[in-house]
């Protein structure tokens, strides 16, 4: 097995859209009138989900008809929730076969597929032109990147002169290697993290400028530690994005916080732009 076909299989197998569905219906959610917040809870699949998305998109110079890149899409919720919210089309590209076929058909379902188009495809090779999107960005998918300079050379290669691109990631942190499983690998196979300063001289040495870093693990240990609690309480929601990580759920979320805690990992938000 190829690791970019490990990583796929990692992260969706399966129908997950049907897996999907019967959540929504036992949330009590009308496929039929769903609307992109109702499906925020699930279809937000990284680190602190929708309240991250709209948080990145607050920083983000978006507007109205421009073309935006989603390198790592997932399912489409970040996608669907920054074309509805600027009004731009968004083209969504995700090595995992069965979340981009969920993807195009949750975006059906709330009407955006005009707007919102998500394939099967590797961040690490893109299959786009060059210099054909006004910005782009990746949230949480470079921990499974192994050639982080082709992953950046592609993202600065699709941009425009002066587009803009934005990257949330949980870089390595000083204190030794992760505890697993966590989101993005069971045991270490296919986890490729680098130290916060690595990737900003990756995307330096890309051609990326006006690079700027911001340390995100408070946050991110607030969200994990939220959802630890509710757990304990038996207060997860019926609709949640604990459905797509499976049984190993409530495991994966006291790793992804105790790696926070003990410097094992360090989160990040980068905003950075392709000059001129």
């Amino acid at each position: 097995m190829t690791d970019t076909q490990s990583i796929s299989d990692h992260w969706g197998s399966g129908d997950v859209y049907s897996r999907i569905l019967q959540a929504m219906q036992a949330a009590g959610i009308d496929p039929e009138t769903v609307t992109v917040e109702q499906l925020a809870p699930v279809d937000h699949f990284h680190a602190r989900g929708f309240p991250a998305t709209i948080e990145l998109a607050d920083e983000l110079p978006i507007t109205a008809g421009q073309r935006i890149v989603d390198i790592g899409c997932g399912i489409g919720g970040p996608a669907r929730y920054l074309a509805q919210r600027f009004d731009c089309h968004v083209s969504g590209v995700d090595i995992t076969g069965p979340f981009v076929d969920a993807a195009n058909s949750l975006t059906a379902l709330v009407g955006l597929q005009d707007q919102v188009a998500c394939r099967t495809g590797d961040g690490q090779n893109l299959p786009y032109e060059d210099s054909v999107f006004d910005g782009g960005y990746s949230q949480h998918v470079t921990m499974n990147v192994a050639d982080r300079a082709a992953f950046f050379g592609e993202a600065f290669r699709v941009l425009k002169p002066g587009a803009f691109f934005a990257l949330t990631e949980h870089g390595l942190g000083v204190t030794g290697n992760p505890y697993h499983p966590v989101p993005w690998s069971k045991d270490g196979t296919g986890a490729y993290l680098i130290h916060p300063s690595e990737t900003v001289a990756a995307m330096e040495e890309a051609g990326f400028s006006d690079i700027q870093m911001r340390d995100t693990g408070d946050k991110y240990l607030e969200g994990y530690n939220r959802a630890i609690e509710l757990a304990e309480k038996g207060e997860l929601p019926v609709f949640g994005v604990h459905i797509l990580l499976g049984k190993q759920a409530p495991q994966i979320v006291r790793n992804a916080a105790r790696n926070i805690e003990e410097n094992r990992t360090h989160p990040i938000q980068i905003i950075c732009s392709r000059p001129v």
